[in-house]
């Protein structure tokens, strides 16, 4: 391949007319003093005004190294050669119009020469592939021979990160500490989460937009909100506090002074000012959990704070600023409330922009094990005493907690609760067999749900079938069926659905297919997975 180098004329350090220039090192030149540097073609760009040096540096070119083809490009920087905007444009609209041939041609770019803004640009053009290649710098010499010659030298950086070994274990090794922050270092199995979690870290460290966070209650909504937070903090610049409200609790005539504030006297009870929520996280993030909850004049309220940075407290006639970044987190299908009226569409639509779901601890079995230990340990700082399982024991309770029938209604909280009794109750800190046992039977009885299964049943078939197809149907398949909608609403694939469905005939089967046994079971009512599960909200 042809091997051309592209550089701009350094207009001090490439200068020099008479026979004394040769002994000063100019860059551009010294290009073409290396034998192991051997060019086809330099592309020089320069400004009109210095034509004269430039000419110069072409023929002392063509004089070190004659077999080389040396171009001259002349290139306007207008007024101010120190305006990026200027400066980067001029070298944009060159690098559009050349006709590059990769296939053929390997092209360096010097970024030796020119002003400290033409280098950014260049560098700006090559990272973006506008002016592809690799980036070659030159080196005043370092030490002459017996006769007086300088030895420049030279270096060639390559933008393509994956060839640096060193450096790409590190950043690999700084993003893989990132995830796990966010993890708050557990080890989670699920690919899906740690899917979910890469893509939060990504945004949490480039936007400062509004992330919505939906799930569950107890899927962990909270603690990830507090742990993007600290990330933000240490490496995006945040100077402010983490304030965390439930809308939930926030009703009545209440609800707009805990967020804005208010002012004193502005109504019964107001002996004084109150700065509010918003403004004490000024600088910082709030995240508002359940914001489904939050009333319809303090959803307008909240919109003018996240696009004006401004809003009223109540009974002021001035508004104030608070700078503030959002996270905000339901349980419900906001898009539902939109429909029924119950929240703005436009508010909505502003804390939309990154939406990330959290899945509910039943649907990543795989991660209690892992989060069985950090709770363990959680339970040891905040009480000061050990707690651990003999083999029997946690054998016992993963071996329940991992089951498809075991639902985990409150996700994490049920966990944390469950960890919080057994170790308790453990004599000496050693949670036993008896312990388990025990635990278990209270989760049970925890999450029955009595009089539901009934109504859940009739509304999951109605909303599933068509009234033709539901009033064919014989009482035990509504009942069999019934099931298996509900099972495919709350599961995150077929697989997971077909596991849970047929755990116990599974295990008598030599190979087992649980998801097109489901997808066949399915099909009998015309049904297929995704449409039931979309269903759901999910």
């Amino acid at each position: 391949m042809k091997r051309v180098v592209i550089g701009l004329l350094g207009t001090n350090l490439d200068s020099g007319m008479d026979v004394r220039r040769w002994d000063a090192w100019r860059p551009t030149v010294s290009l073409f003093q290396h034998e192991d540097l051997l060019w086809d073609r330099l592309e020089l760009l320069a400004e009109p005004n210095f034509s004269k040096i430039s000419n110069q540096v072409i023929d002392d070119v063509r004089q070190v190294s004659p077999e080389t083809t040396a171009r001259l490009h002349e290139i306007s920087f207008g007024k101010d050669p120190w305006d990026l905007e200027t400066v980067y444009a001029a070298l944009h609209d060159w690098s559009r119009g050349y006709p590059f041939d990769r296939d053929k041609e390997e092209y360096f770019i010097h970024i030796t020469t020119g002003t400290h803004i033409a280098q950014i640009s260049l560098f700006l053009l090559n990272e973006a592939g506008t002016l592809p290649g690799k980036l070659i710098q030159t080196k005043p010499p370092t030490a002459k021979s017996s006769r007086d010659i300088p030895k420049p030298g030279y270096s060639v950086i390559d933008l393509d990160l994956s060839k640096y070994d060193q450096l790409s274990t590190r950043f690999a090794r700084e993003q893989a500490a990132v995830t796990d922050f966010l993890k708050s270092g557990i080890a989670t199995r699920n690919a899906g989460f740690n899917r979910l979690i890469d893509r939060i870290e990504k945004v949490a460290l480039s936007s400062k937009a509004p992330m919505l966070l939906t799930g569950p209650t107890g899927a962990g909504k909270s603690q990830l909100s507090r742990r993007i937070y600290e990330l933000r903090k240490q490496r995006g610049g945040l100077r402010g506090n983490f304030v965390e409200v439930n809308c939930a609790t926030l009703t009545g005539d209440t609800a707009a002074s805990a967020l804005f504030g208010h002012t004193r006297g502005s109504f019964t009870g107001a002996q004084k000012d109150r700065p509010g929520l918003l403004r004490e996280a000024d600088g910082g993030l709030l995240f508002l959990d359940e914001i489904g909850e939050l009333g319809t004049d303090e959803q307008a309220m909240l919109l003018r704070a996240l696009e004006d940075k401004t809003f009223l407290p109540v009974g002021a006639d001035k508004p104030v600023k608070s700078d503030f970044q959002l996270i905000a987190g339901t349980n419900r299908d906001l898009r539902e409330a939109v429909v029924s009226g119950r929240f703005r569409e436009d508010l909505l639509a502003r804390i939309h922009l990154w939406t990330f779901a959290l899945p509910a601890l039943s649907q990543r079995r795989e991660d209690i094990a892992p989060n069985l230990e950090y709770e363990l340990d959680k339970h040891r700082l905040t009480n000061g005493r050990e707690a651990s399982f003999n083999k029997e024991a946690k054998q016992a309770f993963l071996k329940f907690a991992e089951a498809p029938d075991s639902h985990w209604l409150g996700n994490f909280r049920d966990l944390n609760a469950a960890v919080t009794r057994m170790a308790t109750l453990a004599p000496r800190g050693r949670i036993r067999v008896e312990e388990v046992d025990e635990e278990i039977q209270r989760l049970q009885e925890n999450w029955q749900r009595p009089g539901a299964a009934a109504q859940v049943e009739r509304a999951d078939l109605e909303r599933t079938l068509s009234a033709e197809v539901l009033g064919e149907l014989d009482p035990f398949d509504r009942v069999q069926l019934s099931y298996v909608v509900a099972v495919c609403q709350r599961s995150r694939t077929m697989s997971d659905a077909g596991r849970e469905i047929f755990a116990v005939s599974r295990n008598k089967r030599s190979v087992t297919n649980d998801a097109d046994r489901l997808k066949k079971y399915l099909a009998k009512f015309g049904l297929d997975f995704e449409s039931v599960r979309h269903q759901s909200g999910m």
